[in-house]
């Protein structure tokens, strides 16, 4: 599993949401259990959100969840210098393909939104 963002709950405790690779499939995990994603999701959000990333950018790594046929999803942290705090953000690597960058904070909110969206579908027998 690879922690992708973590927040303060109503509480004041941190309430982390990580991805899981679990036999093919990407499934969010927080709180309230795993929920699944659709097929193509990641890279959806990483096409859609995603920049070019910059191999020159002093980075951190933080984690890598492979998922599988030479991809991967990098969850680094970069500290630019007119930043106070390091920023997250996810790197998606496809093999042949330019690695594509975002912020941790919109890839998990994309991601949670599509996963309730499937839900729905599904509860709905659609």
């Amino acid at each position: 599993m690879l922690k992708i963002h973590e927040v303060s709950s109503a509480t004041g405790g941190l309430s982390a949401l990580f991805l899981r690779a679990e036999g093919g499939a990407l499934e969010l995990v927080g709180d309230d259990g795993p929920a699944a994603l659709p097929p193509g999701a990641l890279e959806a959000v990483m096409r859609r959100y995603g920049a070019p990333f910059d191999p020159e950018a002093a980075i951190s790594l933080v984690a890598s969840l492979p998922l599988g046929q030479g991809r991967a999803l990098r969850h680094v942290r970069h500290l630019a210098g007119y930043d106070v705090i390091a920023r997250d953000y996810l790197v998606y690597d496809t093999p042949g393909g330019e690695p594509l960058c975002a912020l941790s904070a919109t890839v998990a909110v994309a991601l949670a939104h599509l996963a309730r969206a499937r839900q729905a579908a599904v509860t709905a027998g659609r």
